[in-house]
């Protein structure tokens, strides 16, 4: 076997192998304990009106339709 040919998967194969390593010696992380209360309080959003699109356009004549469609 050509070890030159075959780099690109040699290279995967051993950050494969790393990462698993890695990952199966890794401690668990430590829970995060907060002492301190926030001192920011959230204000209220306004209320804001719903906002309302209108779309005006008349309607295509059976004609301008099947000009179109051609």
């Amino acid at each position: 076997m050509n070890v030159a040919k075959n780099m690109e998967f040699v290279f995967i194969a051993a950050v494969v192998v790393a990462t698993s390593l890695a990952n199966a010696f890794a401690a668990p992380a430590a829970p995060l304990e907060l002492a301190a209360t926030s001192a920011f309080v959230k204000a209220p959003a306004p209320e804001a009106p719903a906002i309302t699109i209108v779309v005006v356009g008349k309607r295509l004549t059976a004609a301008q339709k099947a000009k179109r469609t051609v």
